[in-house]
């Protein structure tokens, strides 16, 4: 439950902080004063936006640092699931039980046995004939 709270905490401040990053003007922004431009800065004050606004992201910036620390905490303190639901599944494919082997009495005959295995099975006198069916030398 900690670990859930703190964790949306932390999105929170890393979207804050990328909020804040995108209205902070860059160094390169007064040059548009010249142009008309330079009422963009007038809401804080003249240079009130880049104290608060620094100031602003670097106290975001902790916090960031505070609760990615806490994370990394709460992360090595959880403890092992208790439910069978949270459970990782344990090893169900172990090597599965081999039936037991059939003999050779009860299996049926295959079919055209004579003339599928002519050429591997010996003759009358002990040679197997080679594939011309002519005995070997």
């Amino acid at each position: 439950m900690l670990h859930s709270i703190v964790l949306v905490a932390h999105v929170g401040v890393a979207l804050m902080i990328i909020g804040l990053v995108l209205l902070q003007r860059g160094k390169g922004a007064e040059a548009g004063t010249g142009f008309g431009a330079g009422a963009s800065g007038t809401v804080f004050g003249a240079r009130g936006s880049a104290n608060f606004l620094s100031r602003s992201t670097g106290v975001l910036a902790a916090l960031f640092f505070i609760t990615s620390l806490g994370l990394a905490y709460l992360s090595t303190q959880r403890t092992a699931p208790s439910s069978l639901l949270e459970a990782p599944a344990q090893e169900q494919n172990a090597a599965p039980q081999a039936a037991p082997p059939v003999p050779a009495s009860e299996l049926p005959p295959l079919p055209n046995e004579d003339a599928a295995g002519a050429g591997d099975k010996p003759n009358a006198e002990g040679e197997t004939p080679n594939a011309a069916g002519t005995k070997p030398e």
